[in-house]
């Protein structure tokens, strides 16, 4: 796996490259070969407030959406909570998480990249917060990217610092010759759903 042509060493394990703001990186297997389906995950955590008898977890709905968008820059598709398939079937939401309790990802979206349409070029993964909390009453928030055929965690981006913001365009995956690479965005933004966000997300696109 390279970042500017050039080897980059494990920061997280085995293959995981950490990625920090602006960073693109080449995806590929393990040995070489175009990836076929990978996983984009996201993770969070409320930040416990504390009471006078006891610490109280708020309930966060932080959502995931992928939006596809062709070379041009127009949507061509999203991916959501209220549209969990593309309408070609290649992209697939897990399901909603309304509170980001448990450990590990809270939401995902698969992708088959070897079934995604020709037109689509690029696909920017934005997180929103639905229930309206900005980023000051969330903490270990990131974004990773799996290849799903073996479960071997390819690149993370962690969502660092607070903010009053309510959105972060995480990161976007493009097709780069005949494959595809993988950039962070980490820009800031304010919405509920990713529609609100489209005039955000058109710079990186």
């Amino acid at each position: 796996m390279s970042i500017g042509g050039q080897d980059v060493l494990s920061t997280l394990g085995p293959m995981t490259i950490s990625l920090q703001k602006g960073q693109t990186v080449s995806l590929e297997k393990r040995g070489g070969g175009s990836l076929t389906r990978v996983r984009m995950g996201l993770g969070w955590d409320a930040v416990a407030k504390k009471g006078f008898f006891r610490t109280k977890q708020a309930e966060i709905d932080l959502d995931a959406t992928a939006v596809l968008y062709d070379a041009r820059g127009a949507v061509v598709d999203q991916v959501w909570f209220q549209q969990l398939r593309s309408k070609d079937g290649s992209v697939v939401h897990t399901g909603d998480n309304r509170t980001g309790a448990g450990d590990g990802d809270d939401e995902s979206i698969v992708v088959e990249l070897a079934q995604l349409p020709a037109q689509v070029a690029t696909m920017v993964f934005v997180v929103n917060s639905f229930t309206g909390q900005d980023f000051t009453q969330i903490q270990n928030a990131f974004c990773r990217l799996v290849d799903e055929t073996n479960g071997e965690e390819l690149a993370r981006y962690d969502l660092t610092g607070s903010g009053t913001h309510t959105a972060q365009i995480m990161a976007k995956v493009s097709r780069d010759g005949a494959g595809w690479a993988m950039t962070a965005i980490g820009a800031t933004a304010t919405g509920r759903t990713f529609r609100d966000l489209l005039p955000a997300i058109k710079p990186h696109v």
